[in-house]
């Protein structure tokens, strides 16, 4: 059973964003082009493209990522899906550990700039938390002061 064709309108209602955002990420490589269609034809899309669009929306908010970070991101899973397909064809147990040698690394890149993120992250969080402990030792001061009028 083939998937239902969608516009560019209704994937970017489904995915919540814009379509000038689709196009966009289209342009940049985040998601596959139009290349196939033919000169003024409108772009069809699947729910895999609906899916992809949203995981790409989700990475990008949850982690404030840069559009080539995203790309990486986004290349290191197709990798990983195509070392899926051929690790359950393969048949030798050299090639199916050279397979997981590779997905292991793409999914070390990913962890590590997560990892970096959340680093950053929790500095920033350090940082305003002392902040606002020493607005409070200030408030505190200024209060009693204040109070005494």
């Amino acid at each position: 059973m083939s998937e239902r064709s969608m516009r560019i309108g209704e994937v970017a209602e489904r995915a919540g964003t814009t379509v000038r955002t689709v196009r966009y990420y289209e342009e940049v490589g985040l998601l596959p082009g139009s290349e196939d269609r033919d000169h003024g034809q409108h772009r069809s899309y699947t729910d895999a493209d609906v899916e992809r669009l949203r995981e790409i929306l989700q990475l990008k908010e949850l982690l404030g990522l840069s559009l080539e970070d995203l790309r990486g991101l986004v290349e290191a899973e197709e990798a990983r899906a195509l070392i899926r397909e051929r690790y359950r064809s393969a048949t030798e147990a050299a090639e199916r550990e050279d397979l997981l040698v590779a997905a292991a690394g793409h999914l070390d890149r990913q962890l590590a700039l997560v990892r970096d993120r959340r680093s950053a992250l929790d500095e920033l969080e350090q940082r305003l938390s002392e902040r606002r402990e020493r607005v409070a030792e200030r408030l505190a001061e200024v209060q009693p002061a204040r109070a005494g009028r």
